[in-house]
């Protein structure tokens, strides 16, 4: 018999998204006062994952997926302007 994490890592992975049901059966349940481990385990999905979309969606309101930040890759742009001569270590230290 496999585990419930074991079974979220085949099937989820980190690049996939939960399907907008999915995110929104999460806030039914929160708005029926169930505890995010309770979530989790009904829903197969990670405890960090619940709490993460009930926070958003407090914070935002929705729950739908943002884009991206473009932080790290204007930062990664001016560090390479900034001079071709720097060393890894010290572009490992400005990001």
């Amino acid at each position: 018999m496999q585990t419930a994490s074991k079974n979220i890592c085949e099937t989820m992975g980190h690049s996939q998204e939960l399907s907008e049901f999915k995110r929104g059966t999460v806030i039914g349940c929160h708005l029926c006062k169930k505890p995010i481990c309770k979530i989790s385990l009904l829903l197969n999905i990670p405890q960090s994952t619940s709490s993460g979309i009930i926070t958003k969606w407090k914070q935002l309101g929705t729950t739908a997926t943002q884009p991206p930040s473009e932080r790290g890759q204007c930062m990664l742009k001016r560090t390479e302007h900034r001079s071709h001569q720097l060393s890894a270590e010290s572009i490992a230290k400005d990001l």
